[in-house]
């Protein structure tokens, strides 16, 4: 007989692990932080939260975890680039040099976030795709489980005519 056990991680518990270490490390801070977060929702202890990330969690979300350290990087740098501020150096103080420098950095903020979206929007339609998969593994599960107990009620009609 297959029990399962009481303290069983559900799906929605794995996802909420995964968002909430994926959002520490977006912001900078610690895995640990994030499994003591975790651990006061799920009512488990931080270190069973690092432990399922570390052990189970964590390799579903390498492209994830790529991405937030991404963004976390993006979010410490200076907004100004150099090369802009070395180009611009001869019209130093000038209106002119300013609206250049304004007009650089907005197409380069336009560029990284592109980038940054169309990175977001591979790992989403990644994530469709095993979601997919899981929910056909389900419903296969599902379909074999009502041809198990369509099998039982069989057994039990033949042995209640039997008797």
């Amino acid at each position: 007989m297959n029990n399962s056990r009481q303290d069983a991680w559900s799906q929605d518990e794995d996802v909420l692990l995964a968002e909430i270490v994926l959002r520490y490390i977006r912001e900078g801070k610690t895995q640990l932080e994030a499994f003591k977060e975790v651990g006061k929702r799920l009512s488990r202890t931080p270190a069973a939260c690092g432990f399922r990330w570390n052990a189970s969690i964590r390799k579903q979300y390498q492209k994830a975890i790529e991405l937030a350290k991404k963004d976390r990087k993006q979010q410490t740098e200076p907004m100004i680039d150099k090369t802009y501020v070395e180009e611009d150096v001869r019209e130093e103080g000038t209106l002119d040099a300013a609206i250049s420098l304004l007009k650089q950095m907005k197409v380069s903020y336009s560029n990284d976030r592109d980038q940054v979206d169309q990175s977001q929007v591979q790992l989403l339609h990644d994530e469709i795709r095993e979601l997919k998969q899981q929910l056909k593994r389900y419903e296969e599960a599902w379909k074999e489980m009502g041809q198990l107990w369509r099998w039982v009620d069989h057994e039990d009609e033949r042995k209640s005519l039997t008797k």
